[in-house]
Protein backbone atom coordinates (compact mmCIF):
# COMPACT_ATOMS: atom_id res chain seq x y z
CA UNK A 1 0.00 0.00 0.00
CA UNK A 2 2.85 2.22 -0.44
CA UNK A 3 3.35 2.48 -4.02
CA UNK A 4 2.83 6.55 -4.35
CA UNK A 5 5.68 6.69 -1.64
CA UNK A 6 8.34 4.19 -3.87
CA UNK A 7 7.17 5.96 -7.02
CA UNK A 8 7.91 9.43 -5.56
CA UNK A 9 11.45 8.21 -3.90
CA UNK A 10 12.33 7.75 -7.44
CA UNK A 11 11.18 10.70 -8.51
CA UNK A 12 13.55 12.39 -6.20
CA UNK A 13 16.39 10.49 -7.01
CA UNK A 14 15.77 10.75 -10.90
CA UNK A 15 15.06 7.39 -11.60
CA UNK A 16 11.61 6.89 -13.01
CA UNK A 17 10.16 3.76 -13.75
CA UNK A 18 10.60 3.73 -17.85
CA UNK A 19 7.89 2.39 -19.15
CA UNK A 20 7.35 0.85 -23.03
CA UNK A 21 3.60 0.54 -24.01
CA UNK A 22 2.53 -1.32 -27.19
CA UNK A 23 -0.66 -0.75 -28.54
CA UNK A 24 -2.46 2.82 -28.49
CA UNK A 25 -5.91 1.23 -28.52
CA UNK A 26 -8.92 1.89 -25.94
CA UNK A 27 -6.70 0.65 -22.91
CA UNK A 28 -3.39 1.91 -24.24
CA UNK A 29 -5.32 5.20 -24.14
CA UNK A 30 -6.40 5.01 -20.93
CA UNK A 31 -2.78 4.36 -19.24
CA UNK A 32 -1.78 7.64 -21.36
CA UNK A 33 -4.20 9.59 -19.38
CA UNK A 34 -3.12 8.63 -16.34
CA UNK A 35 0.67 7.59 -16.81
CA UNK A 36 1.70 11.40 -17.59
CA UNK A 37 0.72 12.71 -14.16
CA UNK A 38 2.33 9.94 -11.91
CA UNK A 39 5.59 11.15 -10.52
CA UNK A 40 8.42 8.41 -10.90
CA UNK A 41 6.89 6.71 -14.21
CA UNK A 42 8.05 7.96 -17.15
CA UNK A 43 7.11 6.25 -20.45
CA UNK A 44 9.74 6.03 -22.74
CA UNK A 45 8.07 4.72 -25.69
CA UNK A 46 5.09 3.60 -27.38
CA UNK A 47 4.92 0.93 -30.46
CA UNK A 48 1.88 0.66 -33.04
CA UNK A 49 1.72 -0.45 -36.09
CA UNK A 50 0.24 3.09 -36.92
CA UNK A 51 2.60 5.92 -35.61
CA UNK A 52 0.34 8.22 -36.76
CA UNK A 53 -2.26 6.59 -34.69
CA UNK A 54 0.03 6.41 -31.49
CA UNK A 55 0.25 9.96 -31.82
CA UNK A 56 -3.67 10.77 -32.41
CA UNK A 57 -4.06 8.57 -28.81
CA UNK A 58 -1.54 10.88 -27.13
CA UNK A 59 -2.99 13.75 -28.70
CA UNK A 60 -6.85 12.62 -27.33
CA UNK A 61 -5.57 12.08 -23.70
CA UNK A 62 -4.14 15.19 -23.00
CA UNK A 63 -0.84 14.87 -23.94
CA UNK A 64 0.87 18.17 -26.22
CA UNK A 65 2.38 15.45 -28.62
CA UNK A 66 5.11 17.57 -30.65
CA UNK A 67 7.21 18.99 -27.33
CA UNK A 68 6.65 15.73 -25.70
CA UNK A 69 8.30 13.32 -28.75
CA UNK A 70 11.69 12.15 -28.59
CA UNK A 71 13.61 11.97 -31.79
CA UNK A 72 15.56 8.74 -30.75
CA UNK A 73 15.26 5.85 -27.38
CA UNK A 74 18.37 7.47 -26.25
CA UNK A 75 16.83 10.84 -26.34
CA UNK A 76 13.98 9.62 -25.00
CA UNK A 77 15.35 8.02 -21.70
CA UNK A 78 17.60 11.02 -21.12
CA UNK A 79 15.00 13.93 -21.29
CA UNK A 80 12.02 12.25 -20.22
CA UNK A 81 10.27 12.62 -23.32
CA UNK A 82 8.52 9.90 -25.22
CA UNK A 83 9.80 7.82 -28.65
CA UNK A 84 6.83 6.91 -30.79
CA UNK A 85 7.85 3.72 -33.15
CA UNK A 86 5.91 1.52 -35.20
CA UNK A 87 8.69 -1.33 -34.79
CA UNK A 88 8.08 -2.94 -31.25
CA UNK A 89 11.06 -4.96 -30.89
CA UNK A 90 13.11 -1.80 -30.94
CA UNK A 91 11.14 -0.28 -28.00
CA UNK A 92 11.80 -3.94 -26.01
CA UNK A 93 15.33 -3.79 -26.53
CA UNK A 94 15.37 -0.25 -25.70
CA UNK A 95 18.07 0.25 -23.18
CA UNK A 96 17.03 1.45 -19.49
CA UNK A 97 13.18 0.50 -20.36
CA UNK A 98 11.85 -1.54 -16.67
CA UNK A 99 8.35 -2.60 -18.28
CA UNK A 100 6.53 -3.68 -21.48
CA UNK A 101 3.01 -3.17 -21.46
CA UNK A 102 1.23 -5.78 -24.07
CA UNK A 103 -2.28 -4.25 -24.75
CA UNK A 104 -2.49 -5.17 -28.39
CA UNK A 105 -4.98 -7.98 -28.57
CA UNK A 106 -3.29 -10.25 -31.15
CA UNK A 107 -2.37 -13.61 -28.90
CA UNK A 108 0.70 -14.10 -31.36
CA UNK A 109 1.94 -10.58 -30.68
CA UNK A 110 1.69 -11.30 -27.35
CA UNK A 111 3.28 -14.76 -26.85
CA UNK A 112 6.33 -12.68 -29.12
CA UNK A 113 6.41 -9.85 -27.04
CA UNK A 114 6.89 -11.39 -23.99
CA UNK A 115 9.48 -14.06 -25.14
CA UNK A 116 11.05 -10.38 -26.05
CA UNK A 117 10.91 -8.76 -22.71
CA UNK A 118 11.65 -11.96 -21.32
CA UNK A 119 15.31 -12.35 -23.47
CA UNK A 120 16.09 -8.47 -22.70
CA UNK A 121 15.17 -8.36 -19.01
CA UNK A 122 11.96 -6.78 -19.04
CA UNK A 123 9.06 -6.81 -16.61
CA UNK A 124 6.35 -7.46 -18.81
CA UNK A 125 2.41 -6.59 -17.84
CA UNK A 126 0.40 -8.72 -20.10
CA UNK A 127 -3.14 -6.37 -20.69
CA UNK A 128 -3.22 -8.81 -23.79
CA UNK A 129 -5.73 -12.16 -22.02
CA UNK A 130 -5.64 -13.65 -25.11
CA UNK A 131 -2.03 -14.17 -25.42
CA UNK A 132 -2.29 -15.05 -21.61
CA UNK A 133 -4.96 -17.87 -21.57
CA UNK A 134 -3.34 -18.56 -24.96
CA UNK A 135 0.22 -19.48 -23.26
CA UNK A 136 0.90 -17.34 -20.31
CA UNK A 137 1.66 -20.29 -17.63
CA UNK A 138 4.25 -21.22 -19.85
CA UNK A 139 5.36 -17.36 -20.45
CA UNK A 140 4.47 -16.53 -16.98
CA UNK A 141 7.70 -19.64 -15.93
CA UNK A 142 10.05 -18.45 -18.16
CA UNK A 143 9.56 -15.14 -16.59
CA UNK A 144 9.98 -16.72 -13.12
CA UNK A 145 13.13 -18.60 -13.76
CA UNK A 146 14.59 -15.33 -15.18
CA UNK A 147 13.89 -13.20 -12.04
CA UNK A 148 11.51 -10.63 -13.78
CA UNK A 149 7.59 -10.83 -13.46
CA UNK A 150 4.41 -11.56 -15.71
CA UNK A 151 1.88 -9.90 -14.61
CA UNK A 152 -2.47 -9.58 -15.24
CA UNK A 153 -3.20 -6.32 -15.85
CA UNK A 154 -4.54 -4.19 -12.57
CA UNK A 155 -7.85 -2.44 -13.59
CA UNK A 156 -8.79 -5.51 -16.11
CA UNK A 157 -11.31 -7.46 -14.14
CA UNK A 158 -9.32 -10.96 -14.11
CA UNK A 159 -6.45 -9.37 -12.08
CA UNK A 160 -9.05 -7.72 -10.00
CA UNK A 161 -10.84 -10.70 -8.91
CA UNK A 162 -7.25 -12.19 -7.85
CA UNK A 163 -6.83 -9.64 -5.84
CA UNK A 164 -9.95 -10.52 -3.61
CA UNK A 165 -9.04 -14.67 -4.65
CA UNK A 166 -6.02 -13.67 -2.37
CA UNK A 167 -7.42 -11.23 -0.02
CA UNK A 168 -10.02 -13.80 1.18
CA UNK A 169 -7.16 -16.45 1.19
CA UNK A 170 -5.11 -13.86 3.23
CA UNK A 171 -8.05 -13.57 5.86
CA UNK A 172 -8.30 -17.38 6.28
CA UNK A 173 -11.39 -18.09 4.43
CA UNK A 174 -12.28 -20.78 1.80
CA UNK A 175 -13.06 -19.36 -1.65
CA UNK A 176 -16.38 -20.98 -2.59
CA UNK A 177 -16.62 -19.02 -6.26
CA UNK A 178 -15.07 -16.04 -7.98
CA UNK A 179 -15.40 -13.94 -11.43
CA UNK A 180 -17.48 -11.33 -12.73
CA UNK A 181 -21.10 -9.73 -13.98
CA UNK A 182 -21.90 -9.52 -17.87
CA UNK A 183 -24.71 -9.20 -20.38
CA UNK A 184 -25.84 -12.65 -21.18
CA UNK A 185 -28.56 -14.82 -22.37
CA UNK A 186 -28.40 -18.37 -24.04
CA UNK A 187 -29.12 -17.01 -27.77
CA UNK A 188 -25.83 -14.62 -27.41
CA UNK A 189 -23.34 -17.42 -28.14
CA UNK A 190 -24.49 -17.45 -31.96
CA UNK A 191 -24.44 -13.79 -32.21
CA UNK A 192 -22.33 -12.45 -35.16
CA UNK A 193 -20.83 -8.74 -36.13
CA UNK A 194 -23.92 -8.13 -38.10
CA UNK A 195 -26.37 -9.12 -35.53
CA UNK A 196 -24.52 -7.34 -32.34
CA UNK A 197 -25.72 -4.07 -32.00
CA UNK A 198 -29.43 -5.45 -31.74
CA UNK A 199 -28.16 -6.73 -28.52
CA UNK A 200 -26.75 -3.67 -27.33
CA UNK A 201 -29.56 -1.65 -28.54
CA UNK A 202 -27.70 0.59 -30.83
CA UNK A 203 -27.80 1.06 -34.45
CA UNK A 204 -25.00 -0.54 -36.78
CA UNK A 205 -25.17 3.43 -37.33
CA UNK A 206 -24.60 4.66 -34.48
CA UNK A 207 -21.80 1.83 -33.58
CA UNK A 208 -20.39 3.50 -36.87
CA UNK A 209 -19.85 7.19 -35.96
CA UNK A 210 -18.68 5.75 -32.44
CA UNK A 211 -15.89 3.99 -34.05
CA UNK A 212 -16.76 0.80 -32.28
CA UNK A 213 -15.09 -2.87 -33.72
CA UNK A 214 -18.04 -4.88 -34.36
CA UNK A 215 -16.24 -8.15 -33.90
CA UNK A 216 -14.70 -6.85 -30.92
CA UNK A 217 -17.91 -6.18 -29.05
CA UNK A 218 -19.51 -9.49 -30.72
CA UNK A 219 -16.57 -11.36 -28.51
CA UNK A 220 -17.81 -9.24 -25.06
CA UNK A 221 -21.67 -10.64 -26.34
CA UNK A 222 -21.03 -14.01 -27.51
CA UNK A 223 -19.59 -15.26 -24.15
CA UNK A 224 -16.21 -15.67 -25.50
CA UNK A 225 -14.25 -12.84 -23.73
CA UNK A 226 -16.00 -14.05 -20.68
CA UNK A 227 -15.01 -17.40 -21.01
CA UNK A 228 -11.22 -15.75 -21.94
CA UNK A 229 -11.11 -14.16 -18.25
CA UNK A 230 -12.27 -16.59 -16.27
CA UNK A 231 -9.61 -18.89 -17.79
CA UNK A 232 -7.25 -16.98 -16.84
CA UNK A 233 -8.83 -16.16 -13.21
CA UNK A 234 -8.51 -20.01 -12.75
CA UNK A 235 -4.84 -20.33 -13.66
CA UNK A 236 -4.18 -17.56 -11.59
CA UNK A 237 -5.41 -18.90 -8.89
CA UNK A 238 -6.17 -22.92 -9.01
CA UNK A 239 -9.86 -22.28 -8.62
CA UNK A 240 -11.90 -24.38 -11.31
CA UNK A 241 -13.81 -24.41 -14.68
CA UNK A 242 -17.09 -25.48 -14.59
CA UNK A 243 -17.10 -29.00 -16.81
CA UNK A 244 -19.28 -27.61 -19.51
CA UNK A 245 -18.78 -24.21 -19.27
CA UNK A 246 -20.10 -21.00 -18.19
CA UNK A 247 -23.86 -21.06 -17.16
CA UNK A 248 -24.14 -16.83 -16.84
CA UNK A 249 -26.66 -17.64 -14.03
CA UNK A 250 -28.78 -14.43 -13.48
CA UNK A 251 -27.51 -13.06 -10.28
CA UNK A 252 -27.77 -9.73 -8.11
CA UNK A 253 -25.46 -8.53 -6.04
CA UNK A 254 -27.57 -9.68 -2.94
CA UNK A 255 -28.26 -12.85 -4.20
CA UNK A 256 -24.43 -13.45 -4.43
CA UNK A 257 -23.87 -15.78 -1.34
CA UNK A 258 -27.36 -17.77 -2.20
CA UNK A 259 -26.56 -18.66 -5.77
CA UNK A 260 -22.80 -18.80 -6.16
CA UNK A 261 -22.65 -21.57 -3.63
CA UNK A 262 -22.32 -25.51 -4.01
CA UNK A 263 -25.34 -27.20 -5.29
CA UNK A 264 -25.40 -29.37 -2.35
CA UNK A 265 -25.90 -26.42 -0.20
CA UNK A 266 -28.89 -24.84 -2.65
CA UNK A 267 -26.46 -22.91 -4.97
CA UNK A 268 -26.14 -23.47 -8.87
CA UNK A 269 -21.84 -24.78 -8.68
CA UNK A 270 -20.94 -28.41 -9.46
CA UNK A 271 -18.76 -27.48 -6.19
CA UNK A 272 -17.08 -25.16 -4.77
CA UNK A 273 -13.78 -22.95 -5.51
CA UNK A 274 -15.08 -22.38 -8.85
CA UNK A 275 -15.09 -19.18 -11.67
CA UNK A 276 -18.06 -17.88 -13.01
CA UNK A 277 -19.80 -15.23 -14.85
CA UNK A 278 -23.09 -13.81 -13.27
CA UNK A 279 -25.64 -12.10 -16.18
CA UNK A 280 -27.28 -9.08 -15.69
CA UNK A 281 -30.41 -10.26 -17.55
CA UNK A 282 -32.81 -12.70 -16.76
CA UNK A 283 -33.19 -15.65 -18.95
CA UNK A 284 -36.85 -13.51 -20.24
CA UNK A 285 -34.48 -10.54 -20.90
CA UNK A 286 -35.84 -8.92 -18.11
CA UNK A 287 -33.61 -6.38 -16.13
CA UNK A 288 -31.69 -7.96 -12.90
CA UNK A 289 -32.56 -5.73 -9.92
CA UNK A 290 -28.92 -5.05 -8.65
CA UNK A 291 -26.59 -6.35 -11.18
CA UNK A 292 -23.14 -6.47 -11.29
CA UNK A 293 -22.38 -6.28 -15.37
CA UNK A 294 -19.38 -3.66 -14.66
CA UNK A 295 -18.13 -5.52 -11.91
CA UNK A 296 -16.29 -8.33 -10.25
CA UNK A 297 -17.12 -10.59 -6.96
CA UNK A 298 -16.15 -13.74 -4.56
CA UNK A 299 -17.95 -15.58 -2.26
CA UNK A 300 -16.39 -17.04 0.27
CA UNK A 301 -16.76 -18.84 3.99
CA UNK A 302 -15.03 -19.47 7.07
CA UNK A 303 -12.53 -22.41 6.71
CA UNK A 304 -13.43 -24.21 10.23
CA UNK A 305 -16.20 -26.01 10.43
CA UNK A 306 -16.52 -26.40 14.12
CA UNK A 307 -16.33 -23.20 17.25
CA UNK A 308 -14.08 -21.00 15.40
CA UNK A 309 -15.84 -21.27 11.94
CA UNK A 310 -19.22 -19.98 14.16
CA UNK A 311 -17.70 -17.49 15.64
CA UNK A 312 -16.50 -16.18 11.94
CA UNK A 313 -20.04 -16.29 10.95
CA UNK A 314 -21.32 -14.26 13.98
CA UNK A 315 -19.10 -11.59 13.18
CA UNK A 316 -20.35 -11.64 9.36
CA UNK A 317 -23.81 -10.98 11.10
CA UNK A 318 -22.33 -8.22 13.73
CA UNK A 319 -21.06 -6.76 11.07
CA UNK A 320 -23.61 -6.56 8.05
CA UNK A 321 -21.37 -8.49 5.88
CA UNK A 322 -23.57 -9.90 2.69
CA UNK A 323 -24.64 -13.68 3.40
CA UNK A 324 -26.79 -16.77 2.02
CA UNK A 325 -30.08 -17.59 4.42
CA UNK A 326 -27.59 -19.97 6.53
CA UNK A 327 -24.84 -17.13 7.44
CA UNK A 328 -22.58 -19.34 6.12
CA UNK A 329 -21.50 -18.17 3.09
CA UNK A 330 -20.44 -14.48 2.53
CA UNK A 331 -19.83 -12.00 -0.78
CA UNK A 332 -17.68 -9.43 -1.26
CA UNK A 333 -17.61 -7.14 -4.17
CA UNK A 334 -16.96 -4.55 -6.36
CA UNK A 335 -19.33 -2.78 -8.54
CA UNK A 336 -17.37 -1.28 -11.18
CA UNK A 337 -13.73 -1.06 -12.76
CA UNK A 338 -11.44 1.03 -14.38
CA UNK A 339 -9.84 -1.06 -16.90
CA UNK A 340 -6.75 0.85 -18.21
CA UNK A 341 -7.04 3.84 -15.75
CA UNK A 342 -5.86 1.81 -12.94
CA UNK A 343 -2.89 -0.02 -15.28
CA UNK A 344 -0.07 1.71 -13.18
CA UNK A 345 -0.64 -0.10 -9.83
CA UNK A 346 0.50 -3.23 -12.17
CA UNK A 347 3.58 -1.53 -13.67
CA UNK A 348 4.48 -0.08 -10.28
CA UNK A 349 4.37 -3.28 -8.68
CA UNK A 350 6.36 -4.83 -11.22
CA UNK A 351 9.43 -2.79 -11.02
CA UNK A 352 8.95 -1.85 -7.72
CA UNK A 353 7.88 -4.44 -5.58
CA UNK A 354 8.80 -7.54 -8.48
CA UNK A 355 5.41 -8.32 -7.70
CA UNK A 356 2.72 -9.55 -10.25
CA UNK A 357 -1.06 -8.35 -9.70
CA UNK A 358 -1.39 -11.87 -10.41
CA UNK A 359 0.32 -14.65 -12.94
CA UNK A 360 -1.03 -17.58 -13.96
CA UNK A 361 0.56 -20.80 -12.25
CA UNK A 362 -1.41 -23.71 -13.59
CA UNK A 363 -2.88 -24.68 -16.66
CA UNK A 364 -6.26 -25.29 -15.31
CA UNK A 365 -8.27 -23.42 -17.53
CA UNK A 366 -8.90 -23.61 -21.21
CA UNK A 367 -10.79 -21.27 -23.75
CA UNK A 368 -11.63 -23.94 -26.94
CA UNK A 369 -13.23 -22.88 -30.27
CA UNK A 370 -16.60 -23.70 -30.76
CA UNK A 371 -18.63 -23.90 -33.83
CA UNK A 372 -21.64 -21.51 -34.50
CA UNK A 373 -22.80 -22.96 -36.93
CA UNK A 374 -22.22 -26.15 -39.19
CA UNK A 375 -19.12 -25.52 -40.99
CA UNK A 376 -17.72 -26.42 -44.12
CA UNK A 377 -14.47 -28.30 -45.40
CA UNK A 378 -12.42 -25.54 -46.54
CA UNK A 379 -13.94 -22.41 -44.99
CA UNK A 380 -12.05 -19.88 -42.72
CA UNK A 381 -12.30 -19.47 -39.28
CA UNK A 382 -12.30 -15.83 -38.44
CA UNK A 383 -11.79 -16.27 -34.71
CA UNK A 384 -12.84 -14.34 -31.16
CA UNK A 385 -15.95 -12.47 -32.01
CA UNK A 386 -16.71 -13.46 -35.30
CA UNK A 387 -19.18 -15.14 -37.40
CA UNK A 388 -17.95 -18.92 -37.34
CA UNK A 389 -16.62 -20.15 -33.93
CA UNK A 390 -17.18 -18.73 -30.24
CA UNK A 391 -14.92 -19.89 -27.29
CA UNK A 392 -15.94 -22.00 -24.23
CA UNK A 393 -14.49 -22.17 -21.18
CA UNK A 394 -13.57 -25.42 -20.27
CA UNK A 395 -10.72 -27.66 -17.63
CA UNK A 396 -7.61 -27.63 -19.15
CA UNK A 397 -7.78 -31.49 -18.94
CA UNK A 398 -10.74 -31.88 -20.46
CA UNK A 399 -9.43 -29.26 -23.62
CA UNK A 400 -6.72 -31.39 -23.88
CA UNK A 401 -8.52 -34.48 -23.90
CA UNK A 402 -10.58 -32.92 -26.99
CA UNK A 403 -7.46 -31.77 -28.66
CA UNK A 404 -9.10 -29.03 -28.56
CA UNK A 405 -8.28 -26.07 -30.99
CA UNK A 406 -7.78 -23.14 -28.68
CA UNK A 407 -9.49 -19.62 -29.52
CA UNK A 408 -6.34 -17.63 -29.82
CA UNK A 409 -5.17 -19.83 -32.82
CA UNK A 410 -8.90 -20.14 -34.08
CA UNK A 411 -8.77 -17.20 -36.59
CA UNK A 412 -7.32 -17.19 -40.38
CA UNK A 413 -6.89 -21.26 -40.63
CA UNK A 414 -8.92 -23.17 -42.72
CA UNK A 415 -10.85 -26.12 -41.80
CA UNK A 416 -10.00 -29.28 -43.61
CA UNK A 417 -13.09 -31.21 -42.39
CA UNK A 418 -16.97 -30.66 -41.70
CA UNK A 419 -17.86 -29.23 -38.06
CA UNK A 420 -21.12 -29.76 -36.64
CA UNK A 421 -22.84 -27.14 -34.99
CA UNK A 422 -21.82 -26.56 -31.44
CA UNK A 423 -19.10 -29.04 -32.47
CA UNK A 424 -15.96 -28.23 -30.47
CA UNK A 425 -13.21 -26.93 -33.34
CA UNK A 426 -10.11 -29.71 -33.07
CA UNK A 427 -6.18 -29.54 -34.25
CA UNK A 428 -7.69 -32.11 -36.26
CA UNK A 429 -10.17 -30.19 -37.75
CA UNK A 430 -7.74 -27.42 -39.49
CA UNK A 431 -4.77 -26.80 -41.55
CA UNK A 432 -2.24 -24.47 -39.07
CA UNK A 433 0.36 -22.97 -40.59
CA UNK A 434 3.56 -23.55 -38.49
CA UNK A 435 4.22 -20.11 -36.38
CA UNK A 436 6.05 -19.26 -32.65
CA UNK A 437 2.52 -18.78 -31.33
CA UNK A 438 1.60 -22.35 -32.65
CA UNK A 439 4.62 -23.56 -31.02
CA UNK A 440 4.18 -22.35 -27.82
CA UNK A 441 0.98 -23.53 -26.95
CA UNK A 442 2.17 -27.09 -28.45
CA UNK A 443 5.26 -26.50 -25.91
CA UNK A 444 2.38 -25.59 -23.07
CA UNK A 445 0.21 -28.72 -24.39
CA UNK A 446 3.02 -30.64 -23.62
CA UNK A 447 3.91 -29.59 -20.65
CA UNK A 448 1.07 -29.61 -18.58
CA UNK A 449 -0.20 -32.93 -20.10
CA UNK A 450 0.79 -34.92 -17.65
CA UNK A 451 -0.68 -37.60 -15.28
Amino acid sequence: MNLYAKLCRRAEEGRPVRVGLIGSGKFGSMFLSQVRTIPGMHLMGIADLSAERARKALEATGWDADPAMAQSFDDARSSGRTMITEDSEALIKADGLDVVVDATGNPAAGVRHALLAAEHGRHIVMVNVEADVLAGPLLAERFRRAGLVYAMAYGDQPALVCEMVDWARTCGFRVVAAGKGTKYLPEYSCSTPDTVWGHYGITPEDAAKGGMNPQMFNSFIDGTKSAIEMAAIANATGLVAPEDGLSFPPCGVHDLADILKPRAQGGLLEKSGMVEVISSEERDGRHVFGDLRWGVYVTFEAEDEGARGNYARRCFKEYQVATDRSGRYASLYRPSHLIGLELPVSVASAALRNEPTGEPVSFSADVAAVSKRALKAGEMLDGEGGYTVWGKLMPAERSLAFGALPIGLAHGVKLTRDVAAGAVVTWADVAIEDSQAVRIRREMESAFDRP
